[in-house]
């Protein structure tokens, strides 16, 4: 989010909680819409027609489907009838309206997206999702529920793999009558998709186990693009984020500690982001600077200030999300807790992006272990190896599939089954140092320090475009290689 966003949507609080009693029922339908027309309002403007519309607009087409894959399946007549009839018409009737501007003329600060496309061809994609939708319903539940998943992570693939995202972006731009011969991936930038997935794919896998609660399709579609989350998380869970969402409506609009909370939470997200990870950033690892670097004590620097940048810049919108949400009444999960005064790197990753961790704990370590625990192929530490390495190859793969991902990824997962192993075989000697307190700080002290440098030597993998100027860069950080 950009500055100008986040003030609009903490000022958007003020007449959300002064609303009179009588209107306080509206307060989840208001979520509801401004977090629909929030998407169309932070996608950047795209270089290919008409495309910064459409993937917004394909945001809530593949939301619905999910809500449809996801929900708790009864006659079609009862699933089309009342609340979640009229959520769907909101959903549609909005993104009709937001086609105005390409037939009528409006002031450019009404004008969410670039111009729209023609209204026939949304028309032609809201049938083809009604179609869908339609032959989805007469398989049974759990082939729709794995065709949705596997759905998503192809998409997910697709987006992410830049070979691939390069080759649909010229397509795109043919059908847009425009030259192909240009295309990038960065002209598909689909804002807030990683993060919608990622809590697409837990509602999808947890009806698969029966554990999804109901949820209407306005409470399913507010709570996957809910707007202060959408672009930079932290990823909430159905189960938190729903009884919130219903309670909204009985909010004391005029609490004070909750305002007061609230309001401190995003100023001191914007001290983080805008103050010092900005300033950081001029002096951090990135390419440039590298080559620029004279020495390795001046890479060291940028290291560390690259270090510090992702904290504070993360964190920093981590802050501004909380505080906005606690502002409209929803308290999102914090995402980070001193990370890098952690003395172990189990610790460090459940202190850092600690709900994106959850997440990949619960859909990728733990159904992985169950798996390989009952097939009894494998000995307890090569579980612990294959799940964990597996698991952060994920979580690397996310920001991107490119080879230093993937070794940030092999990195943290060696790291963190070497911690593992580590800790089952010292457990007694640990226990001891409660009883000699002088070794127990300094056993810390040095544990915080080692793992701090093991994460920081990995943003070497994240920082770099490519496996050359990695690999380079970690040889002129100990004076290996050419300045």
């Amino acid at each position: 989010m950009e500055l100008f966003s986040i003030v609009v949507f903490a000022g958007a609080a003020v007449p959300y909680v002064l609303l009179p009693m009588r209107l306080a029922a509206t307060r989840p339908w208001i979520l509801f819409v401004i977090s629909i027309v929030a998407i169309f309002w932070l996608q950047p403007t795209l270089d290919i027609r008409w495309l910064d519309f459409s993937l917004p607009a394909l945001t809530l087409a593949v939301v619905g489907l999910c809500w449809w894959l996801s929900r708790e399946r009864g006659t079609p007549e009862a699933q089309l009838r009342g609340e979640n009839s009229v959520s769907a018409l909101v959903m549609i009737g909005i993104v009709i309206v937001l086609t105005l501007p390409r037939y009528i003329s409006l002031p450019d600060a009404l004008a969410l997206t670039s111009r729209p496309p023609p209204i026939e061809g949304l028309l032609i994609g809201l049938l083809g999702v009604g179609v869908l939708a339609g032959m989805l319903n007469r398989v049974p539940a759990r082939v729709a529920l794995a065709v949705g998943l596997i759905g998503l992570v192809v998409g997910f693939v697709l987006l992410k793999a830049e070979p691939l995202t390069a080759q649909i972006a010229g397509v795109l731009r043919q059908q847009a009558g425009q030259d192909a011969a240009l295309a990038k991936a960065a002209d598909i930038g689909w804002l807030g998709f990683s993060y919608a997935a990622f809590r697409l794919i837990h509602t999808l896998r947890d009806r698969q186990m029966g554990l999804l609660p109901a949820l209407t399709l306005r409470e399913y579609v507010t709570y996957v693009i809910f707007f202060p989350a959408y672009t930079s998380g932290p990823i909430d869970r159905a189960e938190n984020f729903t009884p919130q969402l219903r309670a909204v409506a009985g909010l004391n609009g005029l609490d004070v500690q909750r305002l007061s909370i609230g309001t401190t939470r995003i100023l001191i997200g914007l001290f983080k982001k805008f103050a010092i990870a900005d300033t950081l950033a001029l002096i951090s690892l990135n390419t440039v600077n590298v080559d620029q670097a004279g020495s390795s004590l001046a890479l060291w620097g940028m290291l560390y200030a690259y270090a510090f940048r992702l904290f504070f810049d993360f964190s920093g919108y981590t802050d501004i999300a909380v505080g906005i949400g606690i502002l409209f009444g929803i308290t999102l999960p914090e995402n980070f807790d001193r990370p890098y005064t952690k003395p172990n790197i189990t610790s460090f990753w459940q202190s850092w992006h600690a709900t994106l961790s959850a997440w990949a704990r619960a859909y990728i370590y733990s159904p992985l272990s169950r798996r390989f625990l009952k097939q009894k192929k494998l000995s307890n530490d090569a579980i612990v190896l294959v799940c964990s390495v597996a698991t952060m190859v994920v979580i690397g793969l996310w920001h991107g599939i490119t080879l230093p991902f993937l070794m940030w990824g092999l990195w943290h997962g060696v790291g963190l089954a070497v911690h593992k192993y580590w800790s089952d075989r010292t457990r007694t000697w640990y226990r001891g140092l409660k009883d000699k307190p002088g070794q127990a700080r300094l056993w810390r002290i040095a544990g915080v320090l080692l793992t701090f440098h093991f994460v920081l030597l990995g943003w070497v993998w994240f920082a770099m475009p490519d496996m050359d100027t990695a690999v380079r860069t970690f040889g002129r950080l100990f004076g290996i290689g050419a300045a």
